[in-house]
């Protein structure tokens, strides 16, 4: 990494600190419909489909934006990129006060939802200021910036209720501003595009930024990130209308209380990075899927009243969830999925270090289309269910699926390796760095010693 010769420790805190403040001001934009949406839904008298869809069109322009930003963040730089998608985001934001109709509000938040395309561009300058070893790391702390949903949960019901929905909008709007001016004024490009500059490399076409796009690994870390992103996003939208619909609370209650599930699904992404740099991702993701699976079985169970025909007579009682042990399970299910977020990108730059914004850019895009199809589900599962936990039985069926996918996967490789080969080495799929399994291991990957293992190298799928 030749790129990196130059680059000082000072110069890669201070990319990945500017950059992390910037991603967590546009992610506090992207979820702002998570608060100022449900008083838009009494307004407008939306039904809970409606609703879904209302906060989930931005995470649809955020999604499907991810993967050319991505390209463009290669190939430009992200520093320039990035910039530019905070001062549309904050004009589109700014603009959203002026709606009126129901329509209306949803051609505003399609701009809106430029602010979350600001994650791949994020991803791929991070990555180009550190050594791979330390990648998981570094995204992991990037991957913070989700915190900015906790933010707008902790703050906007509070202007909202003095001021009004259109004053949020036009405050975060102006404070995304600010921030675009300031993150161009304080960084720079970084050491990749300064050293193709000064060679006069061209950086790869976008046809070739594409073809790992044709390998199904890249699809199957995406069902992940669907899971453990584009869920997160879902529920960090949905669980303020949850607490004022199922337990009565106000929206500023339902607010402090949604983010304390927002909160460790961002603060503790930098935690998973670091277990992946030390135990493997592969790892992580077991107990991400696993924990995960137990959380939203607990949380689909609906209220329920039994009547047992007793020695004297029928006994009547009542299974119900309360507000806390509620908000205890929505804690530990946002705390592992922070850690599969850090989980899953710690693969992509060691898989595809010349391909961060594309490869990046596309497990974002079906993450984030998780985080836009996923609150309109849940609607209409309750428009057609009646039933409130119905959003947790459709995750539960998702996380499991996610989980069995890995599961065979992983075996499918271990049956056609050697069939002396009784454990995968961790990013099996590595398998061009030698003819050894052991040269597969990537420093900070997997720093468990191993016995010898056969020279038969594992197939990717």
């Amino acid at each position: 990494m030749n790129h990196l010769s130059n680059v000082t420790e000072g110069q890669r805190r201070h990319a990945l600190a500017t950059t992390t403040i910037a991603f967590t001001t546009c992610f506090a934009i992207w979820t702002i419909f998570s608060i100022i949406g449900v008083q838009i839904q009494r307004d407008l008298d939306l039904t809970d489909t409606q609703f879904g869809l209302l906060v989930g069109m931005p995470i649809l322009t955020g999604s499907l934006s991810r993967l050319i930003l991505g390209i463009w963040a290669d190939q430009f730089g992200g520093r320039i990129v990035n910039t530019i998608v905070m001062l549309t985001a904050a004009v589109a934001t700014f603009l959203l006060s002026y709606a009126t109709t129901y329509g209306e509000f949803l051609i505003a938040a399609l701009g809106v939802g430029m602010a979350g395309g600001c994650f791949s561009v994020g991803v791929a300058y991070v990555s180009r200021w550190y050594p791979r070893e330390r990648q998981g790391t570094a995204l992991g702390i990037f991957g913070m910036g989700n915190v900015g949903s906790a933010v707008t949960k902790f703050t906007a019901p509070f202007v909202m209720v003095a001021y009004g929905w259109t004053t949020v909008a036009q405050v975060w709007a102006l404070v995304l501003a600010a921030m675009a001016f300031v993150f161009y004024a304080i960084t720079k490009d970084d050491p990749v595009l300064v050293e193709q500059r000064r060679t006069g490399e061209k950086p790869q076409s976008a046809a070739m930024q594409l073809q790992p796009l044709l390998k199904l690994q890249v699809w199957r870390f995406s069902l992940y990130y669907f899971f453990v992103f584009g869920a997160f996003v879902a529920l960090a939208l949905w669980l303020p209308r949850y607490y004022v619909g199922v337990y009565g609370l106000s929206i500023t209650t339902a607010g402090m209380l949604a983010a304390a599930y927002s909160i460790p699904g961002s603060v503790f992404r930098a935690v998973g990075g670091w277990m992946s740099d030390k135990w493997g991702a592969r790892t992580v993701m077991y107990w991400t899927f696993g924990v995960s699976i137990a959380c939203t079985f607990l949380l689909s169970y609906p209220t329920t009243h039994y009547v047992v025909e007793g020695i004297d007579g029928p006994i009547a009682f009542t299974l119900a969830m309360g507000v806390l042990p509620f908000t205890i399970l929505t804690f530990i299910l946002g705390f592992f999925m922070s850690l599969g977020k850090a989980a899953v990108y710690k693969h992509i730059p060691v898989y595809y270090p010349d391909n961060v914004g594309s490869v990046g850019g596309l497990v974002g895009m079906i993450g984030g289309l998780g985080g836009f199809l996923l609150p309109i589900a849940f609607g209409m599962m309750n428009d057609l269910t009646g039933i409130w936990t119905s959003c947790f039985m459709l995750l539960f069926v998702l996380v499991a699926g996610a989980m069995a996918w890995m599961h065979f996967a992983v075996l499918r490789m271990e049956r056609k390796a050697h069939p002396e080969l009784k454990e995968l080495p961790e990013l099996p799929e590595m398998h061009g760095l030698g003819a050894d399994p052991a040269a597969t291991r990537v420093p900070g990957i997997n720093t468990r010693r191993r016995r010898p293992r056969p020279t038969t190298l594992v197939p990717a799928e």
